[in-house]
């Protein structure tokens, strides 16, 4: 929990309100998350933390890339995906891990992971200072943290050679 917090609070918070349908403004509030995100990798990479890449469109709607859990020194990485809700920032992004789809119980159709129990109403109060950054941190960082673990543990996971 302390190192979540530590983490969590030198990420940088945003401040435009704006989604991919508010033309004027999307062009701010996606370089904030750039600018986030770029941040967060920083501190991650520093404090020996690098678990995730990633990119988007050229509209900054549709996200993509891989992030990866050490367990027993072994690496164990996933495809992760997902798109920018037109309520956003009002809505969070639905984080996927597509070919976990079907694996856990806490995963939605699709691979979407499920954040909603503690997630949700904490993002619903922090509208519109987090952003994908703080999605990361506090959604797919700690589900990962949990359920890949457990996955491995019931051999539903299986750890694959790099080609």
């Amino acid at each position: 929990m302390e190192n979540t917090k530590k983490a969590l609070s030198s990420i940088p918070l945003l401040k435009t309100k704006a989604g991919p349908r508010d033309v004027d403004l999307w062009p701010q509030r996606l370089k904030e998350e750039y600018q986030s995100l770029i941040q967060y990798v920083q501190n991650n990479k520093a404090a020996d933390n690098d678990w995730f890449r990633l990119e988007s469109n050229k509209e900054g709607t549709k996200w993509f890339g891989k992030c990866w859990v050490f367990q027993n020194q072994l690496k164990y990485e996933f495809d992760i995906e997902f798109d920018i809700p037109v309520t956003f920032p009002s809505t969070a992004p639905e984080i996927a891990l597509p070919e976990l789809d079907g694996k856990t119980a806490k995963m939605y159709r699709g691979g979407k992971i499920c954040l909603s129990d503690h997630f949700k109403p904490l993002w619903a109060r922090n509208v519109p200072k987090f952003g994908i950054s703080h999605a990361l941190a506090l959604g797919l960082g700690p589900w990962l943290a949990v359920e890949i673990p457990d996955l491995i543990s019931k051999g539903v996971i299986q750890y694959k050679e790099k080609e």
